[in-house]
């Protein structure tokens, strides 16, 4: 149903202008002509609608045209985090069982054996000149799984359906609306939920689309000069390299007319560093969860004062109310459990039913957000009820680190929790106890973490307590007295 929205809309109405451009240009007519061709290629290798096709590749102007193909078709498509270890992909692998797996390269090769792959680089899918199948027409159909760390290790797969990311794509427009001609950056990874919607959003409204694979600000402002860059999505920390990038003010950046950022909310110098480099540039901070899409925004005027510490107000289509530990609404200003509901809200997680019913109360999805609204509607976040930290942008939960620390023989007792940091918003920490007579250095933990997660997920931070781990009447490790000491001067318990 979305390719008919997204790219069949396009292909009639802006036929002629620039969908894609890169090392080729192609027009939306053009464009629409070759994903019909690759859905057919699809089809010859025997993918149907429902089956799962896995995307183990960095951001690419290809990757963009596998996914529409997929949309066409009703195929699932798996967009694999790119930096996870090998370790991690074959979970994901395993859990998602795909057809077919598409990859570059320079990528991890994961072990879980796939009848189809394609290294894209080395073996691009051929487009075919047979008629492709019928454009997928069902709003309910599962569109993407997008994957998040369980909190034990086992992963989540978010079913992100056609409905899903058409209601995305209208709070997107109603945050950072687009205009004809425009051009989106994929500067942050396609395979996150902040950026993933934009493939469908720019055809929508006429705008073509460019990509980077990897983040670096001297490319970024390349781009923007070269392609006239008007919106992308960066979070805090590429923003703050990108102020401190010192050549940014050689380059021509003033197409950049809309730069929307999520993850947490920017430190008020940051902000004043992208206004002083962009100073035509609209800021707008979105909160959303991979399970959801966009819930909440702060417009650009609305970066004043206090409300520098809120994530904004929900747009129309979404309703989100502040529930206590019964699910009953709260007053404004009184602390509680962020709650919401709409067409952008998924259905639940693929292949774990039980998690889906957690996660869902009488119709309202629970974000394990803890926070309030005001007397005007502005959200504030203030901790988390799930054990997650977000670092540079990236969701870790501390279960899955904390059971990768317990394989090591030495470990008696761990924790992991999230403290401050300017750069990354919030750094992996971990406190550990060793067994009686065992010895261990942190290079020596870490080398042991780096076998089995992706190197955001590794503690940045790491002490050895020579004493049991605090613990509640029940044998419960209390994180918070571990972490109270590192945020005592902080607005809040999260960044």
């Amino acid at each position: 149903m979305i390719y008919v929205h997204s790219l069949g809309r396009a292909s009639r109405y802006y036929s002629d202008r620039t969908a894609l451009a890169g090392d080729e240009r192609l027009s939306f007519s053009e464009l629409d002509n070759r994903i019909g061709g690759m859905a057919a290629a699809l089809t010859a290798e025997g993918f149907v609608a429902g089956d799962r096709l896995a995307l183990l590749l960095p951001n690419s102007l290809e990757y963009i045209q596998l996914v529409l193909a997929c949309s066409w078709l009703g195929v699932i498509a798996v967009p694999l985090n790119t930096r996870l270890s090998p370790v991690e992909i074959d979970r994901v692998l395993a859990d998602s069982s795909p057809r077919g797996l598409v990859r570059h390269s320079s990528l991890p090769i994961p072990t879980i054996p796939i009848s189809w792959q394609r290294i894209l680089d080395k073996n691009p899918l051929e487009t075919r000149n047979d008629p492709p199948p019928e454009i997928l027409y069902a709003p309910e159909a599962i569109l993407a799984l997008i994957y998040t760390s369980g909190t034990t290790g086992r992963p989540k797969g978010v079913m992100v359906t056609h409905a899903n990311i058409l209601a995305n794509i209208n709070h997107l427009n109603y945050w950072m609306p687009y205009g004809e001609g425009g051009v989106h950056l994929h500067a942050a990874p396609i395979f996150h939920i902040a950026d993933f919607p934009a493939m469908f959003a720019a055809p929508v409204f006429g705008a073509s689309q460019v990509t980077m694979p990897k983040f670096d600000p001297q490319s970024f402002c390349e781009t923007v000069e070269r392609d006239r860059v008007t919106h992308t999505i960066l979070v805090p920390t590429m923003i703050n390299i990108l102020t401190q990038f010192r050549d940014a003010r050689k380059y021509d950046l003033n197409s950049l007319a809309t730069l929307g950022y999520g993850g947490s909310p920017m430190a008020p110098e940051i902000i004043e560093r992208t206004r002083e480099l962009l100073p035509h540039v609209r800021l707008i901070q979105i909160y959303g969860l991979s399970e959801t899409g966009f819930l909440t925004g702060l417009q650009d005027h609305e970066h004043t004062g206090d409300r520098l510490l809120s994530c904004g107000r929900p747009c129309p289509g979404i309703d989100l109310r502040v529930a206590d530990q019964s699910g009953n609404p709260v007053g404004a200003g009184k602390p509680g459990e962020l709650t919401v509901r709409g067409d952008n809200v998924m259905p639940g997680y693929w292949n774990n039913p039980v998690e889906t019913v957690q996660t869902f109360h009488d119709g309202w999805f629970h974000t394990g957000d803890v926070g309030y609204q005001d007397h005007a509607g502005y959200c504030y976040i203030l901790d988390r009820l799930k054990d997650m930290i977000v670092t540079g942008g990236e969701n870790v939960y501390s279960g899955e680190v904390e059971a990768v620390i317990y394989a090591h023989p030495a470990v008696c007792e761990a924790a992991v929790f999230g403290i401050p940091d300017p750069k990354w918003g919030e750094l992996v920490t971990a406190c550990v106890v060793l067994k009686p007579g065992m010895a261990m250095t942190v290079d020596e933990l870490v080398a042991h973490c780096r076998q089995s997660l992706a190197s955001y997920k590794i503690p940045r931070r790491v002490e050895f307590l020579e004493t049991e781990l605090p613990k509640n009447g029940g044998g419960k490790i209390l994180k918070k007295a571990l972490r109270d000491r590192f945020w005592a001067n902080q607005d809040r318990a999260v960044s």
